[in-house]
Parts: C-alpha cells; sequence; structure tokens
C-alpha cells in the first residue's frame, strides 16, 4: 500500500548506539555513544540491550530539547519486545510496541509518520538488537561455540531512536510503503537474505510501478538488513522484472561492518543495523546535501524460535520510506 503524506513530517532528532564491533566499523566514528564491552555497564545482555534504548532515547532527547515526543514505538528481536518496554519505561510516556524483526525500523517510522499526518504532533521510534541476546534467543548460547556458514550475518549491537514531526527537519517524509508478506520457501535460519530478499522485491516492484519512477531517479536506495547474499538476490529478481538497481542501490548490512577485516560473514542484521546506518550515514548525508532522494527499506525475517525448529517457511516483510532533504 503506497501512501502519500499529506503534511509535511520531517525526522527532526537522531541518536545511535553501538558496541565494540560497531564502532570498529565503517561508521563507528558517527555513532553518538558506544560501550568498549558491549554490556553497557548490566549484568546481562537482556539489560544491555535495553540500557542501550535508554541511552539512545535521552540522547535523541537531549538533541530535540523542548520538542520531546508525546509518544513512543519501539521494538526489538526479543520475546514480547522485552528490551523496549524494560528500557523505555522510566520515560513515562504513551508506548506502542512493534514487532517487524529487522524492519523494526522502517516500520516505527512509517507508523510515526502516519500519526503526526493525523493526530499526533511529534512521535518517537526506538529500536535495538544485540548480538549476544539475539543469539541466546534464536540460535546457540556464545558458550556454544557453533561455527556459522558464510550466509549468516552477524546480529549488530546497536540501537536508534528518531523523532518525528509536523514541520521542517533533517528530512522530509513524502512517501510510505507498506509492505506484504512475502513466503520464498527459505527454511534456513542462517541464510536472512535470501529469506528476505523477495520482501524487498515486492515492495520495490510495487513502489515504481505505483510512482512510475525507476532506481536511476533516486541517488539512494538503500535496504536493510539483506547482506551479500540478499543484495546480490534483490539486484537478480529486480534486473528479470526490468530494473537495473547499478550504482544506486546498497545494503545496511554491507556498510556497518568491513566484512573481510571484522570476519561477519555476510554481513549485518538485527534491528539495530538498518537503524544505526540511518542515523550515522544516510541522514547525516541527506543534511549534508549529498544525498536527495532516498528510499529505505526495512526488512524483516517473521519467525521465531518455535517456527524454526519446526521447520516452517521464513517470511519476509519490507517497508518502504521515501526520504528528501528537509529544510
Amino acid at each position: 500500500m503506497l501512501i502519500t503524506l499529506q503534511s509535511n513530517i520531517s525526522i527532526y532528532a537522531h541518536a545511535a548506539v553501538g558496541g565494540k564491533e560497531e564502532y570498529s566499523g565503517p561508521l563507528g566514528k558517527s555513532l553518538d555513544y558506544h560501550d568498549s564491552n558491549d554490556r553497557f555497564s548490566q549484568d546481562s545482555w537482556e539489560k544491555a540491550e535495553s540500557e542501550m534504548q535508554r541511552i539512545a532515547c535521552n540522547l535523541a532527547m537531549a538533541k530535540a530539547g523542548e520538542e520531546e515526543p508525546q509518544l513512543l514505538l519501539a521494538g526489538d528481536l526479543m520475546n514480547q519486545c522485552t528490551s523496549s518496554s524494560f528500557g523505555l519505561g522510566g520515560f513515562e510516556k504513551p508506548f506502542l510496541g512493534l514487532y517487524g524483526a529487522c524492519s523494526t525500523c522502517a516500520e516505527g517510522i512509517l507508523l510515526g509518520a502516519l500519526l503526526c499526518d493525523g493526530s499526533v504532533e511529534r512521535a518517537g521510534l526506538i529500536t535495538s538488537s544485540h548480538f549476544c541476546s539475539a543469539e541466546r534467543q534464536f540460535r546457540y548460547p556464545l558458550e556454544y561455540g557453533c561455527q556459522k556458514p558464510p550466509t549468516a550475518q552477524h546480529t549488530a549491537t546497536a540501537s536508534g531512536a528518531f523523532f518525528l514531526h509536523r514541520g521542517e527537519g533533517i528530512a522530509k517524509i513524502e512517501r510510505v510503503c507498506i509492505g506484504r508478506i512475502s513466503d520464498g520457501g527459505v527454511t534456513d535460519a542462517n541464510n536472512m537474505g535470501a529469506a528476505m530478499a523477495p520482501a524487498a522485491v515486492d515492495t520495490l516492484h510495487r513502489f515504481f510501478s505505483s510512482t512510475e519512477t525507476r532506481p536511476s531517479d533516486y541517488d539512494g536506495i538503500f535496504t536493510g538488513d539483506l547482506g551479500y547474499e540478499g543484495h546480490r538476490i534483490v539486484c537478480d529478481l529486480m534486473s528479470e522484472l526490468g530494473y537495473d538497481m547499478g550504482a544506486y542501490y546498497t545494503d545496511c548490512g554491507l556498510l556497518i561492518y568491513d566484512r573481510k577485516a571484522q570476519d561477519m560473514h555476510a554481513g549485518g542484521s538485527g534491528c539495530g543495523c538498518s537503524a544505526m546506518v540511518l542515523s550515522t550515514h544516510i541522514l547525516p548525508e541527506i543534511e549534508a546535501g549529498h544525498l536527495q532522494n532516498v528510499l529505505f527499506i526495512g526488512t524483516g525475517a517473521l519467525m521465531s524460535p518455535s517456527s524454526v525448529q519446526q521447520g516452517l517457511a521464513i517470511s519476509g516483510i519490507g517497508h518502504l520510506i521515501h526520504l528528501t532533504k528537509g529544510n
């Protein structure tokens, strides 16, 4: 579903927090805060993830000044979005919990934009992921030392906060396109890129068809997070549909780490991956005028530990946000 916003809705403040590997990556120096051991002064990985959200939200609040959001939307990879509820409860704001897996950043900004286009003046989106908490929930405890295949991606230890309002800002949200559930038949939990790529293609194809535009009409197209495998599949499938993604397209999972130097297999993933890239790279490039017309597509694998254990196919989703330079 393509929706053109009727009001001038923009992102006016944002912040990103990361861990050791994220700080060591290509975008690390642009983080607002990082922790050298990924614990953020907490005694469990889950508490550390909640603390990341609290820090990211506080940093964005400091940038927003008196224009605090009226409500918060948030989500993560944990059961019942516990990282978000424990991390943000102290802000005493109306709260909407989301689960879109790695698409949560785009989903939350999309929903926040629609709320601001209606009865809400200011809304905030916070999301996160933590490598260690995600491994414990979805795969194996770190102590097990499980080896990963080349198609596996590294869940980012990162959090991003984004505040939206009716008015001028860093980046204007022109249009949004709500994704559809896509099932490509992939059952391998170590190949998230292949599972999510068809959803990204479906959303991009519908957006281009509805707007009568092509990839060359945009100076930046970012999916997140498909990694090396998913990025390649998107390029191939879009080519079959008659679209040359060319130099316009990249993936957040390819930007957050130096895959070879940091040994990150197929790249980055997790709710925090695209959120960190949006905050540390895409929005600064828009604000500086280097990017004027951008598509940001959050992709998520809609699975649970139980569905994977039962051998069910991993469905994907892809939500699109069309960003232009604000005033």
